[in-house]
């Protein structure tokens, strides 16, 4: 395992803060251990090896000239450990953070719960966890950058909680101490588990980044999780142009044109500040979703992107992906930001994997948690929508349609296996289903059409710039309405599909 030389917590901030842009929150401790006794004496002693008076410190400072709040392990102080009045420490941190209004960076490194204090510190844990829960209930960002090494209680609280959180390459980060299990179990734990890349693999955590590059990450993300939710402004629509009446087998070829541009290009062509998150958090990801935090123009979102280069006839999206989806709504839940959701998907996986990892069950979820979300969001159709895996991440308030993108139960062919038992039918089919653009927007389920110029893969960066200024156009307005007015009528529009009503625009 390659690991960086370990940086105190003071050097740590050296890196990442501003010049002389820090301030320490911290009073003198009042420690725990009882004058003369052999711990007072390990306390004097880590206070004179570490330079710091406890295993933390916390205060504030700047990164790129915003002010942060930052909660910082010290390793060389008892292992990290924390205790009494680390724990107090950094729910103060926490409570001020709060009161201030401040988005907090953590960087932990800490071998755990301090054993010379116990069950009373094991427990601390609780306060610290709800500290920290509060910071997010108040809708402020909360950043971790996990370092070597970060393990037990302090893993499984505030080192996990992180809205983003990435990790020093070759740290060792886990749960359960190695030795511990050793000594319990009479062989070593397996090598390679405990490791950030091997967490990254798992989804567990973000990114994996040298110190060097935290302050330019964490500024993208800050740009992103405190930017403007209200004050957007105004972007104009596109001039409206007609559209040359092409049959629906038609778009549907051209949807599955391999150069077709995707989330990928949109991204790198229409939006700033782009941060991709990884993984669900609890062990899993799928190449086949992305989720990023990015801004399209003045409008912060959270952004989740169905990846057609990530699903293949091996690996089509799967389960997994969705609940990498509901990790996206349940951020953009915690922050209030918009959620921009991005159909492209050839179907979801029919396997027995897919069945017994709960396919079904995810869809389901998604549609309950993404038509209910308090905040604003706007979905695109960009290519291929196929089946329950594109129909998952598509109610929103507002839908934006790329002229040969297109919404099915099925791929045309599969329905005409169903219905004629042969694939030649699928022509017809697509026409009869009503699965093209102007179809979808005749019958009130998308809301605007960006045309395509004849088709998005022959002019990519023309049509992803359309795209980003029509989804730049459609955040403000969202950002003007009143959320309860907002989710009305979201749920009145959900509730009526089924009939026809005219479409509004055309761009």
């Amino acid at each position: 395992m390659t690991q960086q030389r370990r940086l105190g917590a003071r050097e740590l901030l050296d890196t990442v803060l501003d010049d002389a842009s820090w301030q320490s929150w911290d009073a003198a401790p009042d420690q725990s251990g009882a004058p003369g006794s052999a711990y007072a004496a390990e306390l004097a002693a880590a206070a004179e090896r570490s330079g710091c008076d406890e295993a933390i410190i916390t205060g504030e400072g700047r990164i790129h000239g915003r002010r942060v709040a930052v909660i910082a392990g010290e390793f060389r102080f008892l292992a990290g450990s924390i205790g009494a009045v680390a724990a107090e420490r950094i729910v103060l941190a926490f409570e001020r953070a709060v009161r201030e209004e401040l988005p907090v960076f953590a960087a932990p490194s800490s071998g755990g719960t301090r054993m010379q204090e116990g069950t009373p510190a094991f427990v601390g844990m609780v306060k610290i966890s709800a500290a920290c829960a509060q910071l997010k209930a108040a809708g402020l960002p909360y950043l971790v950058y996990l370092r070597h090494p970060t393990t037990g209680g302090v893993f499984a609280s505030w080192g996990s909680l992180g809205q983003v959180t990435v990790a020093e390459p070759g740290a060792m980060i886990g749960f359960l101490g190695a030795r511990v299990y050793e000594a319990l179990y009479g062989q070593p734990f397996p090598d390679g588990v405990q490791t950030a890349e091997n967490l990254f693999e798992h989804g567990l955590i973000d990114a994996i980044l040298p110190v060097e590059a935290l302050a330019e990450t964490a500024d993208r993300a800050l740009n992103v999780l405190m930017g403007p939710r209200e004050d957007v402004p105004d972007v104009p629509e596109l001039v409206k142009e007609p559209l040359a009446d092409i049959p629906a087998w038609e778009s549907i070829v051209r949807s599955r044109r391999d150069d077709r541009p995707g989330v990928r290009a949109l991204l790198k062509l229409g939006a700033t500040d782009v941060l991709p998150l990884h993984g669900t958090g609890q062990g899993e990801y799928d190449p086949g979703m992305l989720m990023a935090l990015a801004r399209f123009g003045g409008a912060p979102c959270i952004v989740l992107g169905q990846d057609r280069r990530g699903q293949t006839l091996d690996t089509p999206l799967s389960p997994k992906g969705l609940r990498v989806a509901r990790r996206g709504m349940a951020l953009a839940r915690e922050l209030d930001l918009p959620l921009v959701s991005i159909v492209d998907t050839a179907g979801a996986a029919l396997s027995k994997e897919a069945e017994e990892g709960g396919m079904a069950g995810e869809i389901a979820r998604c549609l309950a948690d993404l038509v209910t979300l308090e905040a604003p969001t706007l979905c695109v159709l960009l290519g291929q929508g196929t089946g329950g895996g594109a129909l998952a991440v598509m109610p929103a308030d507002r839908v934006i349609c790329a002229q040969h993108s297109w919404l099915s139960p099925l791929p045309p062919e599969g329905a005409s296996v169903i219905l004629h038992r042969d694939t030649e039918h699928a022509p017809d089919l697509a026409a009869a289903q009503r699965v093209r653009s102007v179809d979808l927007l005749a019958d009130g389920i998308v809301d605007r059409i960006v045309a395509e110029h004849p088709d998005a893969a022959d002019e990519p960066e023309e049509f992803c710039r359309r795209m980003s200024q029509t989804i730049q156009h459609e955040l403000a307005v969202l950002a003007r309405e009143r959320p309860a007015d907002r989710l009305a009528a979201r749920l009145a529009r959900y509730r009526a599909l089924g009939g026809r009503r005219p479409g509004t625009t055309v761009s």
